[in-house]
């Protein structure tokens, strides 16, 4: 088993940035890959970005893209997720997200182990 704790939410002005945090704790010896996912009022979850086990592959949605960044300490078990340049749409809740594997996925169903989420809210 794993626990994900995802921390850095918050509010913020459009145009601003924010860094998510995921901590992992529990079976942490494994090799996971992770993932970033966001649900926003009235709509089903969707992908943010996710990263391989070493760091070495990541990938991102397009409405993302060139303005998140996800990356990973293993060495601390936690997942970032850099996000700048920030719209009101980009508001959600974000939750973090394990694979028991080292390649990434991008569906919610190739996860294994889900964070409560964190609020992300950008105001106009």
């Amino acid at each position: 088993q794993v626990q994900l704790v995802e921390s850095g939410g918050g509010l913020v002005q459009a145009g601003g940035s924010l860094r998510l945090s995921c901590g992992a704790s529990g079976r942490t010896s494994s090799r996971y890959a992770m993932g970033w996912f966001r649900q926003a009022p009235g709509k089903e979850r969707e992908f943010v970005a996710a990263i391989s086990w070493s760091g070495g592959s990541t990938y991102y949605a397009d409405s993302v893209k060139g303005r998140f960044t996800i990356s990973r300490d293993n060495a601390k078990n936690t997942v970032y997720l850099q996000m700048n340049s920030l719209k009101p749409e980009d508001t959600a809740v974000y939750y973090c997200a394990a694979r028991g594997v080292i390649r990434p996925g991008t569906r919610e169903y190739e996860y294994d182990y889900w964070g409560q989420g964190t609020q992300v809210t950008v105001s106009s």
